[in-house]
């Protein structure tokens, strides 16, 4: 993945306290430009039962080369034993909000 790129980093958090606490860590360390919340259903297997829980999903507009430091704070607010933490590079897009997200979640990771 080029790291000067932007990304899309995606968890799953269990309660909407949960993803407040790491929406706020992510943003007060200028590790992440936007994150949206989402109410989600997920549907998974998990020590060998098949699970249904309501979840928020944050999709988390970062640059790429932060994603060892968003999943260290992701990990540091997360309740989950193996919580979702996916970075999905942008391979495109609008160029002024790419912009945008480099700018702001690059302050002080120059």
């Amino acid at each position: 993945m080029n790291e000067d790129c932007c990304a899309v980093v995606m968890t799953a958090a269990g309660s909407e306290q949960e993803a407040k606490r790491i929406t706020e860590s992510l943003l007060e360390k200028r590790l992440a430009a936007c994150i949206q919340h989402v109410d989600i259903s997920s549907h998974y297997c998990w020590e060998n039962e098949i699970c249904n829980n309501v979840e928020i999903l944050l999709l988390i507009k970062c640059r790429a080369s932060l994603y060892s430091e968003i999943e260290d704070a992701i990990r540091a607010e997360h309740s989950y034993e193996v919580p979702e933490i996916v970075c999905v590079p942008v391979t495109g897009g609008f160029p002024p909000y790419l912009n945008w997200i480099d700018e702001v979640s690059a302050s002080g990771h120059k």
